[in-house]
């Protein structure tokens, strides 16, 4: 089948491989234990799977039209290999970089990688002159994988091709934070997948049903797996979710707010309430049988009580956080929970773009658990510490590399992508860039290392 085919070009290739030396939520070289963007990916997959085979055995369009699970498998291992070094602050600076350039994205770089970068075949190799070369009669002749439509399809969760430069974000209102979507350079590749994927139809919003549960299998991996990640680092428990600050309770129930107007919009006004009330609420659904004992149950009669009842919470919050049994089996009832709360939409106009998403009120809980990891970890000074080298890392080598002899600090090949006289600054900047993206946290620090001699040189150490 053409979709196990491209699952086999996938989990062979090095864009793949390379997963496994970029940071998930905290850096991999802090412990082993935590997670990186390889073994995220193999978790969403599995979670995506599950819900592929939930809606094959109850769906009765799926009954007959089985979702493949093969296809659902590949888009959820490659929805992350186009991530930078140093994550989502990596992302950011590449951004502001490449923003008078066609600007830089994760997602766009993930079908670019798929489509352009990996050294599978070109348009003349390994058929027609059996000629690898990269460039001919300067045209870029690269396909990547050379995947089917359906695969390139799968990975494609943003619609929008993302500005040129300032002038054209200015035109519409945007401003120079990262957008989502895909390059304009490679916008001929998304006109030709959506020719493939909806023949003779015209769609306002593209996003097949893979690629939809891709992204609800990332968002409960997210919510729950990096959860366990945060108490595991002692940056988060149950205790300190509870009782976290009015102001920032506020602040998540505005953000998912907001979501669940955007996702949500086709049902009434009252039933997308959120507000600090629903923060608190759905944090007491969450951790209650943690929290409240059948002791604690009990009406409150006197001091005592109140103080066996906080010193019991305290207690097991502490021991959610730090027992590996009790976290795992923590988080494997949520994403039961979670992967039970899906709902099926079908489109007889095109049934490859059929729409699926988590019930409103998992997605509440979903998306909550989701901000207090960002909020309280990403943006912690902690970590901030660290991604601030990282984009001043990456800041670093992009300007060695823009150098007029820059190129000569590249690989073979890519110095070769880069010497290329006949094509403009924006196909220099992005070929930096692209090299930049591809690399691990760990080779990007060594890279800038040598760059700066802080670590001797080697003219034995490959690239």
């Amino acid at each position: 089948m053409p979709s196990r085919r491209d699952y086999g070009r996938l989990i062979h290739s090095p864009a793949f491989r390379r997963l496994q030396g970029k940071t998930q939520l905290f850096p991999s070289s802090e412990s082993d234990f935590y997670r990186n963007r390889l073994t995220h990916s193999v978790e969403v997959a599995h979670i995506a799977k599950s819900i592929a085979l939930r809606l094959n055995s109850e769906e009765r369009y799926c009954k007959e039209n089985p979702i493949d699970t093969d296809l659902v498998e590949f888009s959820a291992l490659a929805h992350d290999l186009g991530h930078p070094p140093f994550g989502h602050n990596g992302e950011s600076e590449l951004n502001a970089i490449m923003v008078e350039h066609g600007g830089f994205e994760g997602n766009a770089q993930t079908l670019r990688i798929l489509t352009r970068l990996e050294k599978k075949q070109t348009k003349y190799f390994p058929a027609g002159d059996k000629s690898a070369d990269p460039i001919v009669n300067e045209s870029d002749v690269r396909l990547g994988l050379n995947l089917t439509a359906r695969s390139i399809a799968s990975i494609l969760k943003y619609d929008n091709k993302i500005p040129l430069n300032m002038k054209e974000r200015k035109s519409k209102g945007l401003d120079s934070s990262v957008q989502k979507g895909y390059y304009a350079i490679d916008s001929d590749t998304v006109d030709w997948v959506k020719s493939k994927v909806c023949v003779n139809l015209s769609v306002k919003k593209f996003k097949t049903v893979e690629c939809c549960i891709m992204d609800i299998a990332d968002d409960i991996a997210y919510s729950t797996y990096d959860l366990e990640d945060s108490f595991k680092a002692g940056f988060l428990t149950p205790i300190s979710m509870s009782s976290a600050d009015r102001n920032f309770r506020d602040l998540l129930a505005r953000r998912i707010k907001k979501k669940i107007d955007f996702e949500y919009h086709d049902l009434p006004e009252h039933e997308r309430n959120f507000d600090f009330n629903e923060v608190n609420k759905t944090l007491a659904g969450v951790f209650h049988d943690i929290l409240i004992s059948d002791r604690n149950q009990k009406d409150l009669y006197s001091t005592d009580d109140q103080i066996n009842i906080a010193s019991s919470a305290f207690s097991a919050s502490a021991q959610l956080a730090s027992n590996g049994y009790y976290r795992t089996d923590f988080t494997s009832a949520l994403v039961g929970t979670f992967v039970r709360g899906i709902e099926f939409k079908f489109n007889e106009e095109c049934p490859a773009l059929s729409r699926v998403r988590l019930s409103l009120q998992i997605f509440k809980v979903v998306e909550l658990l989701k901000l207090f990891s960002f909020e309280k970890i990403i943006l912690s000074p902690r970590i901030k510490i660290t991604d601030q080298r990282g984009r001043h890392i990456i800041r670093t080598i992009f300007q060695a590399l823009k150098e007029e002899d820059g190129y000569m600090l590249l690989p073979n090949d890519w110095r070769e992508l880069l010497s290329q006289r006949e094509f403009d600054d924006n196909w220099r900047m992005r070929t930096i860039c692209d090299f930049i993206a591809g690399m691990t946290d760990r080779y990007c620090i060594e890279f800038y290392s040598r760059l700066l001699g802080e670590n001797m040189p080697s003219i034995h150490k490959d690239y």
